[in-house]
């Protein structure tokens, strides 16, 4: 199938719009890989510190004749989605050996969860985490020692701040390695029904705790279509992971055969084989190209179009809003999966997941066939998915038919023939919603306006009875510099209530929503933000806003021109809970539209 007009357009103006940038980029990395295996560069007394520890491995390293392979893990116990990856180099290092390599954990990097600091002050320094773990995978491959990585990671931050270290090092091969989703536990249209219960008041915390426990109830990513997710899908779409590697639950003999696998790929395309494959040259235009139809085609987390530039930018790839939002009018929504439908990830993946959605966007010409990839050249590979046979890991011909059509649909006969995301512009700024889970009658919302600084205050307001007729909610001064950009997910399910009052509801904000929100009508990462003296720092209460998501356009009947600038002190959100060590972050932090980076 020829490729899609759109999609080629889209690609050759990237392209275009990166000429100078990902020139450079490439002939850095270029002349990186010429230098040949790093440790032959290495004097004896650096070898020495390096092998100190291998014991019986120190030969091998010290000959450097096989590859070594260093794994950048983001292992702790809190993190579900992480707990599995204990295991991971002890089972990676038991078949080093016949792989023809070795292994080294080269360093450890930080991973937090979203799920606990939501709400909390702690979540002021989520994004921003996004740039210490591409800081912290840096100073573990800065000891130049690594022919290959291996990558661990997987929830919001974690994947994008791997993936900017990766095109970092681009002349280093990298293979990610998911550890999979939890097996499923309550629905999770049961727990939002509690949630919002809870926040009328009509059930106890002991109910509330109830349902979050047996949602959240064992190791892997929780099984919600959010971020965590969402990367998990890009990474395979995208061609950093195996075929089929993203959504087998862990645990599992298949979970396992796969990540023995990832390291015999990793040890095939250093430079020291005849498959070289630096992770520069498979992230191009046409890879993230691919990801956001991906993104487009699965109603993906709207955390992704802050991430994806970010880590473009790390290979000298520059993505604009108006990337995603031409992509998004040719690509059809052929996934329901929560908040989007009613199905988890674990009801997609047996619905054909990946491989069905893989196959059918290339038939369709939606995907660059040609990608490079860690598999090879070309998506092809990424049809087929993982199987045992005979105990041996093989791969098969993924379903060429849906096997539930309310999860996952075919290309020509989809859930909606556009993507789930829209850019938003007007004299509010640039913006993005997530129409994919917001019903159509409630794609255009037109209301007075209140006015917020804090989370807490919206919180304060719907418990006191506030709300009681069409309101656009202004949460004003979540941008990167104001407070790191914190997700203000904890809102939706009152906001969530007063629209199923039968209320029209809008939220307008320089922060982010969570990959789990959407049913609540909500123009997010509005830039410039209001702490940069953005238009939303001129909005007043009562103002009559218009969000129009068919139309793409967020504006204010008002004369913002003539009013002053309100700054408010934002010296609250400096201390506690470790935002101190923050505040260079903040002072130095990108805009949203090109995805509120501190580090590229």
């Amino acid at each position: 199938m020829p490729l899609h007009p759109t999609i080629a357009r889209v690609t050759d103006r990237i392209r275009t719009r990166s000429a100078a940038t990902r020139s450079a980029y490439l002939a850095r990395i270029a002349a990186a890989g010429k230098a040949g295996p790093a440790r032959g560069h290495l004097t004896c007394g650096n070898q020495a510190h390096a092998y100190a520890a291998m014991g019986a491995q120190k030969a091998a390293l010290a000959e450097a004749r096989l590859p070594n392979i260093g794994i950048v893990t983001a292992y702790n116990d809190m993190l579900s989605a992480h707990q599995p990856y204990e295991d991971y180099p002890r089972l990676i290092r038991a078949h080093a050996a016949e792989a023809g390599a070795t292994v080294q954990v080269a360093g450890g990097v930080p991973a937090m969860c979203d799920g606990v600091t939501q709400g909390q002050p702690g979540m002021e320094l989520s994004l921003f985490s996004r740039d210490v773990i591409a800081l912290a995978a840096g100073v573990a491959l800065c000891h130049n020692t690594f022919d290959a990585a291996l990558f661990l990671g997987v929830c919001d931050k974690i994947v994008p701040g791997l993936i900017m270290a990766a095109a970092t090092f681009g002349h280093v091969p990298a293979v990610f390695v998911p550890a999979g989703p939890m097996v499923s536990g309550i629905p999770n249209d049961e727990k939002a029904r509690v949630r919002n219960l809870y926040a009328e008041g009509k059930v106890g915390r002991a109910e509330l705790m109830a349902a979050e426990m047996a949602s959240y109830h064992g190791p892997g990513t929780c099984t919600f279509y959010g971020t965590a997710n969402t990367n998990q899908m890009l990474m395979e779409i995208m061609g950093l992971h195996l075929p089929g590697a993203s959504f087998i639950n862990p645990g599992t003999p298949l979970r396992e055969a796969l990540t023995v696998q990832a390291l015999r790929r990793a040890a095939e395309i250093t430079a020291l084989g005849n498959d070289y494959r630096p992770a520069g040259e498979i992230l191009d235009e046409r890879a993230f190209v691919n990801g956001i139809v991906g993104l487009m085609a699965t109603g993906g987390s709207t955390n992704l179009v802050l991430h994806l530039p970010a880590m473009a930018r790390a290979a000298g790839v520059l993505l604009d809003l108006e990337d995603f939002d031409e992509l998004s009018g040719v690509v059809p929504l052929m996934a329901k999966v929560y908040p989007n439908g009613l199905a988890d990830v674990n009801h997609f993946h047996a619905a054909g997941g990946m491989q069905f959605l893989i196959g059918q966007l290339l038939d369709a010409g939606l995907l660059h066939p040609d990608a490079k990839t860690v598999a090879g050249d070309g998506l092809e590979a990424y049809r087929q998915e993982p199987r045992l046979q005979a105990g041996r890991l093989a791969w098969v011909d993924g379903p060429r038919q849906s096997q539930n059509n309310k999860i996952l649909r075919p290309a020509a006969e989809p859930f909606q023939p556009t993507g789930g995301l829209r850019q938003l512009s007007g004299n509010l700024g640039r913006g993005v919603i997530k129409v994919s889970s917001v019903a159509p009658e409630r794609h255009v919302i037109e209301a007075p306006a209140r006015v917020f600084h804090d989370q807490d205050a919206v919180k304060a307001a719907f418990k006191a009875g506030e709300f009681t007729s069409d309101t656009v909610v202004v949460l004003r001064f979540q941008g990167p510099q104001a407070n790191g950009m914190p997700e203000l997910h904890s809102l939706t399910p009152m906001l969530t209530v007063l629209q199923d009052r039968g209320l029209k509801v809008a939220l307008v904000t320089d922060g982010r929503m969570s990959g789990a929100s959407g049913k609540v009508p909500a123009a997010i990462h509005v830039s410039p933000e209001a702490a940069c003296g953005g238009p939303l720092a001129r909005v007043q209460d009562g103002d009559v806003i218009r969000l129009d998501a068919v139309a793409g356009t967020l504006t204010v009947k008002a004369d913002l021109a003539a009013r002053p600038t309100v700054r408010p002190d934002l010296s609250a959100n400096g201390h506690g809970i470790g935002r101190e060590l923050f505040e260079a972050f903040r002072r130095t932090v990108g805009p949203a539209e090109t995805g509120a980076a501190v580090v590229v």
